[in-house]
């Protein structure tokens, strides 16, 4: 059975339906969806733009993260879309999605799939303030496969 509906790393806007859909099925009796969208303000500082860059390994490692979760976790279905490219304010940036029988699993899971997906996959935001100063974040992220 193949837990792991939709996986992908995209230049486009992603689409909460999409994801929604992928974990659809009549097994489940709860849905966890996280969304994690580009806020104008960062450690007290005002965000003047913003832009992922990824590895070429990143949807290799995000794949990895998703059959681990799947295998480790009680779920139906799991999904997880990360944004590349330059974003505005207010725009997706990822989503996860996971089905699971019950609530507390789709939970446990959708978290899971978050933070390691945060943690594991080669995906790097460049964020610039107001008055110039930029930042890379997650640039510690391994990258070999």
């Amino acid at each position: 059975m193949n837990f792991v509906r939709l996986i992908d790393i995209r230049d486009t806007p992603l689409s909460l339906d999409e994801l929604y859909a992928a974990v659809t099925d009549e097994r489940a009796g709860g849905i966890a969806l996280f969304v994690g969208t580009v806020r104008n303000v960062d450690e007290g500082k005002t965000v003047d733009a913003l832009g992922y860059s990824s590895h070429p390994t990143a949807r290799i490692q995000l794949q990895a993260v998703a059959d681990r979760i799947a295998a480790e976790c009680d779920i139906v279905a799991l999904a997880a879309v990360h944004r590349v490219g330059e974003l505005e304010i207010g725009d997706i940036a990822v989503i996860v999605a996971v089905s699971a029988e019950h609530r507390a699993q789709a939970f446990e899971a959708c978290r899971r799939l978050i933070d390691e997906l945060k943690t594991d996959v080669p995906v790097w935001k460049h964020q610039t303030f107001a008055g110039g100063d930029a930042v890379w974040v997650g640039s510690q992220v391994d990258t070999t496969v």
